[in-house]
């Protein structure tokens, strides 16, 4: 059985992670989907469960996917899952410089192979940290995120969440 470990700190899962999973899932018996945050810090826009929730509910379609939280180091994390490898999402030239410095360290750490996956289409644009922003102040987002996230973001935006 083939596993993969997808990480990121999905907050919020937006349609670019939802590209890499689309092509990553049919390439592996198993993906994880692991969704990673320093219990030290602030949780930051939604807390883990509720990420994991969130994308439990984009990725209902795929019955090999699952979704689980880690702390620590993506090696330790991919060794618990018992993932053969690591899947990264790729949107241009800098992901893939900052993703190749990664991967090296990864695999000296903890001999972890990398999978890069291209974002594909318009969704290969979308970045977390200005879907957080966008929405922070107000503005529409719900063409680069699931509908489930929009929702949850006008929810926030109205004090109903």
């Amino acid at each position: 059985m083939t596993i993969a470990l997808f990480p990121g700190s999905f907050d919020p899962v937006h349609n670019g992670h939802l590209s890499v999973i689309a092509t990553a899932a049919p390439l592996f018996d198993r993906l994880i989907v692991g969704v990673g945050y320093n219990p030290e810090k602030k949780s930051g826009l939604f807390s883990p469960d509720q990420r994991v929730e969130l994308i439990n509910e984009a990725v209902d379609v795929y019955p090999n996917i699952s979704v689980e939280t880690f702390t620590g180091l993506v090696t330790d994390a991919a060794q618990r899952f018992g993932a053969d490898c690591l899947i990264k999402g790729i949107r241009g030239a800098t992901d893939l410089d900052q993703e190749m410095q990664q991967a090296f360290m990864n695999h000296s750490s903890g001999s972890v192979p990398t999978l890069f996956v291209p974002a594909t289409g318009a969704a290969s644009l979308v970045a977390g940290r200005y879907v957080r922003e966008v929405a922070a102040m107000g503005g529409n987002v719900h063409d680069v995120v699931p509908s489930t996230v929009a929702a949850r973001l006008r929810d926030m935006r109205s004090g109903s969440d």
